[in-house]
């Protein structure tokens, strides 16, 4: 039994050998790479590490060849394959840098539609959740909207639409969120506001009925909760926000709780416009 498990070590220390033996000889034979004088064999190189989908390794040597070739040749493709190995490895911050100064600087490159797309690409990628700061979602939009623009007979139309599309709805969910945050806080008149926006921002919204149900229970809350003097106004005004609900949309399923909130507004009026009888 003594043996075997003696045995079996032996060959673990040597196989723990082997590997070490095999990672140094790679070590080396990278370190001769990036060594060389021969910036054809080092771009070879480079490329077969892209190919491989090693861009870990690949990216310093691109880096290397873009700063000894620049000035001397058009360096679009070295300098568009090195933004390629930031963006695979999702560093989407400076592969999106890289990538649109690749199409400001070789606006007529091969590379330089791909390189816009792709600088949309990378801010879509790091937009993140709803509840978080949007700027990226902005940007993503921007530069989509930006590369349509330029390339109005691009095959990748339709993806970006739809990129634009969701991207905007999130920006929407962020936005209503916002508003509904106010509501539910008693801030009644920034909530009113508020959804006033989402509507004249995103007209075509999903959510447009239930914004309008919020506009008028907004409107009414405040006016509920104002000094006495300012009531009677500011229930017409929760008035004007029901008849824009009912007259929008007339067969609305939430009409009935809007009417119900109707019927809370005219009461009160009624007993504002007693007393100021």
């Amino acid at each position: 039994m003594q043996t075997v498990k003696k045995k079996s070590f032996h060959i673990y220390i040597l196989y723990l050998v082997i590997i070490g033996l095999g990672f140094s000889s790679c070590q080396q034979s990278y370190q001769k790479i990036l060594k060389s004088n021969d910036l054809e064999y080092k771009y070879r190189k480079a490329k077969e590490f892209y190919d491989k989908e090693k861009y870990h390794k690949a990216l310093p040597i691109f880096e290397e060849l873009i700063t000894l070739y620049k000035g001397t040749k058009s360096i679009d493709e070295y300098y568009y394959l090195y933004a390629m190995c930031h963006f695979e490895q999702a560093t989407y911050l400076i592969a999106a840098f890289h990538f649109k100064n690749i199409y400001d600087s070789y606006p007529f490159s091969q590379y330089a539609e791909e390189s816009l797309y792709r600088n949309a690409l990378c801010y879509d990628n790091l937009s993140p959740r709803v509840s978080l700061d949007q700027s990226n979602t902005q940007k993503a939009i921007e530069y989509y909207q930006l590369f349509v623009n330029s390339y109005p007979e691009t095959d990748k139309m339709e993806l970006c639409n739809n990129a634009i599309k969701r991207l905007r709805r999130k920006l929407e969910i962020k936005d209503f969120k916002s508003a509904e945050l106010y509501y539910r806080t008693f801030r009644y008149k920034a909530a009113a506001v508020s959804f006033e926006n989402v509507l004249e921002k995103y007209p075509d919204t999903q959510d447009a009925q239930k914004i309008q149900l919020y506009i008028v229970k907004s409107y009414f809350k405040y006016a509920e909760n104002s000094i006495r003097s300012k009531q009677l106004e500011r229930y017409r005004i929760a008035l004007d926000a029901f008849e824009n609900f009912e007259k929008d949309y007339p067969k609305s399923p939430l009409l009935a709780d809007a009417r119900e909130v109707q019927q809370s507004i005219l009461k009160e009026i009624e007993n504002s416009e007693l007393v100021n009888n």
